[in-house]
């Protein structure tokens, strides 16, 4: 019998199956439809998602089916056309461009490398629960597992079943969707946004973001009343209505583009509806919601498959440890206390950022704001902070480091390297000068793996890795000195002056069970 149910194939679904395969957790995933959407859905991909997707050995290949989103050019009505470039140079990735359906596809690739499969066409009914686990109703068969994960979207059924509030509103608009061929002197790469302002009511607007394929884009825009008549749903692509044809889209760029550039070979259309809404709460027992089962809003910045990638990954490791018997079962409290906040203050971003569209002036407040790096849970308290060091704060994303020396390696490593695995990290940075002989306090548990980073060259030492940090980049990143407890998600479980700190010994107990 498996242990966890996972209920949705998405990407928020593939990646917790992924997740928690990767972490040694078998797991079925199942899915009412019986083959994957051809709809290009979500497109962009966050630096941070590719950094997870890194740790799961999927980034390349997502990388090779993408095209990196290079800027927006903007054309404002009474503006002359600008262009906003976008530099990410200082993180280990930048912004990708993927259609869900190829997303998807590698996922579904290298999830059947961890030995799984999708179960398609089958329905999930209803569940009821227990203090040993969780009884599912599937295509009406009685089946029985520890847990459930709901990644069933907006209109979540494990979320009703729950009884969960969905609280928020709906946009008032429709909006069509296209995957066209557009005839436009754009830069590959390059995202394009047309908006007429009006006053005290929303902008006309025409936005084409970048496919893979040259000179293919999705197209979007607001849909005229007679299109989108008939819309029932509240949120996402409306199966039940016929999709706008080219005219209607070419009507629209016409109007709002001076060039009135050429739309041809429509492969896909539909309209789609926008909703702003966060649930009440993440997990009811044994149960759990992720992705747009807990939260759904404005596709401004390509937030939303993101955010529940890393609801996710986040998840997986914890139900893991727990599962495995290392950690308390208490520390599944902590994702919805992490994950929540995240989504609220995504949710609030992006309906501000769709409110002020057009009106911002083309440039971010933050150029880092929806690269989901700044993410943090600084205010868990299942993260903890004793000072001492510089660098990242307990609960904050731990970032790379580049040109670290090995005795043995013939070439430079990243940090990133050392931290990728199953397992919670322990960084510690020796001064340069500092006796090696100080690490032999340093504690060695089983699961907890030792990377020392010294300034100075360092020859091996029996259960740890020792780096030289050559280039100076971890001094620059981390500091002088301290010590760093990484998460299995490869966020700070706890930073401090040095690895014999007893708060490292009390949050190693307290968390990971490794005390």
């Amino acid at each position: 019998m498996a242990d966890i149910l996972v209920v949705g194939a998405g990407p928020v679904g593939l990646t917790m199956a992924i997740e928690l395969a990767r972490h040694g957790v078998r797991c079925r995933i199942i899915d009412k439809a019986d083959s994957p959407s051809p709809y290009c859905r979500a497109i962009g991909v966050t630096p941070r998602t590719l950094e997870l997707w890194e740790g799961m050995g999927i980034a390349r290949e997502a990388i090779d089916a993408g095209l990196w989103i290079t800027g927006m050019r903007s054309v404002i009505t009474g503006h002359p056309p600008f262009d906003a470039l976008r530099d990410l140079s200082d993180l280990p990735y930048s912004g990708l461009g993927i259609p869900q359906y190829e997303t998807e596809r590698v996922l579904t690739r290298h999830l059947a490398g961890q030995g799984l499969a999708i179960e398609r066409g089958i329905t999930f009914d209803a569940l009821q629960q227990d203090a040993e686990g969780v009884t599912v109703s599937l295509n009406g068969q009685s089946q029985r597992f520890a847990h459930v994960i709901g990644c069933d979207g907006a209109h979540s059924a494990v979320r009703r079943a729950l009884g969960i509030a969905f609280e928020g509103e709906a946009m008032p608009m429709s909006f069509m969707l296209g995957d066209v061929h557009m005839a436009m002197d754009l830069p590959y790469g390059m995202a394009l946004r047309a908006v007429r302002l009006r006053e005290d009511a929303p902008p006309d607007i025409f936005v084409a973001v970048p496919l893979p394929e040259p000179g293919r884009y999705r197209v979007s825009m607001i849909a005229p009343d007679s299109l989108a008549a008939g819309a029932t749903g509240d949120h996402g692509i409306q199966a039940e209505i016929k999709g706008p044809d080219l005219a209607a889209l070419q009507a629209v760029a016409d109007d709002l583009l001076p060039d009135r550039p050429v739309l041809s070979d429509l492969r896909w259309s539909s309209i789609f509806r926008i909703s702003m809404r966060l649930a009440a709460r993440y997990r009811e027992g044994r149960v759990f919601i992720a992705g747009d089962a807990a939260h759904i809003h404005p596709p401004t910045g390509g937030q939303g498959m993101n955010t529940g990638i890393q609801d996710a990954c986040n998840l997986a490791w914890k139900l893991a440890a727990v599962l495995a018997g290392r950690a308390p079962a208490a520390l599944l409290d902590s994702y919805e206390a992490e994950r929540r906040p995240v989504g609220a203050d995504v949710v609030a971003r992006t309906l501000a950022a769709s409110v002020n569209f057009g009106r911002e002036g083309g440039a971010k407040p933050d150029r880092l704001e929806d690269t989901q790096v700044l993410v943090n849970y600084r205010d868990s308290a299942w993260v903890r902070d004793d000072g001492g060091a510089e660098g990242p704060r307990a609960g904050d994303r731990a970032p790379d480091a580049g040109g670290l020396r090995r005795h043995g390696v013939g070439f430079p490593l990243r940090l990133f390297d050392m931290l990728r695995g199953t397992e919670p990290v322990l960084l510690v940075h020796l001064r340069a000068g500092t006796a090696p002989a100080s690490l032999d306090a340093v504690p060695r548990l089983a699961g907890l793996r030792l990377v020392v980073i010294a300034d100075d060259t360092l020859g091996d030492r029996y259960g740890m890795a020792m780096l030289q940090d050559a280039e100076g980049a971890f001094a620059a990143a981390y500091g002088k000195s301290g010590a760093w407890l990484v998460r299995p998600d490869g966020y700070v479980a706890w930073r401090g002056p040095s690895a014999v700190h007893p708060g490292l010994t009390e949050l190693l107990g307290r968390v990971l069970g490794l005390a």
